[in-house]
């Protein structure tokens, strides 16, 4: 994937700095009355999880999260899934340019494109005018009203041609959810109004760092775990490797450590049952939100939660699981452990099973240890 950056849109005048300080007071204040302590930036939110929600708008997907950043990524047509081809996806960040909001980038999706891998993409041609690789914000503009997009590389030939079929919807829709509508900072949705759009501050979470040892299990607790998450072995095909059977076990903190038990696989998706380890006591690990495709867990007949394609590592717990064995949709989820359950410290999904791999984020949070 090519990561390409910009700044912000460039219907906009470039941002005033603002003043170092406001001007002196001509008569002393009064004292101000005594507040309550505000929030320290590690201080725990306790925001409950609301991933954002994505839309389809004919060969466009579009979504936005909790602090809407919103992007809005191309799908191939049907006609086109498996064979090599490029998808885009377009960022723009929540606030008024003014203020150094609005700003936008761009990412091309390579992995999924062998031409992409020799003669990587140069430069963009929009209805016969060419646009800087770069150049996000112009990009954006231009593709809102154009008939055509063509990816070159650098010596001028075709890489591939994007459907601009309902782009405009999206951009219009990212208007809309970032309070831009009918203002000087709309893509689509332009007006005169001066923009107020929002900038929502991001949830915190306090998490713990992990510390200490792992955990070691004996087969009885094995045991004791797979018939709690009615994880038969019988549910893995007839040949499967043993070690897909071996629980990984993590350090969290406090005495405590997370298991990773293989529940059940599919053709591209392993199940994993979630344990917390507290000395001699095992309990079905609590989490913030659903992981995976399910609202149940392991199995809906166990209040046993899940993750799908599961892996620990630097204190963050993923579950990938995916629509197909192409992995062009599905849900990306990062999990941290508060010291009392995990938590959601991000979502990326991509709904369409339209070739597009690179996922749109719904949902973020901070993470302070």
């Amino acid at each position: 994937m090519l990561p390409l950056m910009t700044a912000c849109s460039p219907s906009q005048p470039t941002p005033h700095p603002k003043a170092d300080s406001a001007p002196e007071a001509k008569t002393k204040p009064a004292p101000a009355a005594p507040t309550a302590p505000q929030p320290t930036p590690t201080t725990d939110t306790h925001a409950p999880p609301k991933p954002g929600t994505l839309r389809t708008f004919t060969d466009w997907t579009v979504g936005c999260d909790n602090a809407l950043r919103c992007t809005l990524g191309s799908l191939l047509p049907d006609a086109s899934i498996g064979q090599d081809n490029l998808t885009l996806n377009l960022v723009r960040e929540p606030g008024p340019v003014a203020n150094g909001g609005g700003k936008m980038s761009l990412a091309i999706e390579t992995r999924n494109d062998q031409a992409a891998t020799k003669r990587p993409p140069a430069s963009f041609v929009v209805d016969g005018k060419p646009i800087a690789l770069r150049d996000a914000a112009a990009l954006a503009a231009a593709i809102a009203n154009a008939q055509s997009l063509k990816i070159l590389d650098a010596n001028g030939a075709t890489l591939a041609t994007v459907s601009l079929k309902g782009a405009a919807a999206a951009l219009r829709y990212i208007d809309a959810q970032q309070g831009r509508a009918g203002t000087v900072d709309a893509i689509v949705a332009t007006g005169p109004a001066a923009s107020r759009a929002p900038t929502p501050a991001l949830p915190v979470i306090a998490a713990i760092a992990p510390s200490g040892a792992a955990a070691k299990l004996t087969p009885a607790q094995i045991a004791t775990m797979r018939k709690r998450g009615s994880c038969d072995i019988g549910n893995f095909p007839d040949g499967a490797d043993p070690t897909q059977f071996a629980p990984e076990v993590h350090v969290l903190g406090g005495g405590k450590s997370l298991a990773i038990l293989p529940c059940s696989t599919g053709a591209y998706n392993l199940i994993g049952a979630l344990f917390i380890i507290d000395g001699a006591t095992i309990t079905p690990a609590q989490t913030d939100a659903p992981s995976g495709f399910e609202e149940t867990g392991a199995d809906s007949a166990t209040p046993v939660k899940s993750v799908v394609n599961g892996s620990f590592e630097n204190g963050i717990l993923t579950s990938y699981a995916k629509g197909r064995g192409l992995g062009d949709c599905g849900v990306h989820q990062s999990f941290v452990w508060d010291g009392t359950r995990l938590r959601l410290s991000e979502q990326s999904e991509m709904g369409e099973c339209r070739g597009n791999i690179d996922y749109i984020t719904t949902w973020r949070a901070k993470v302070a240890r």
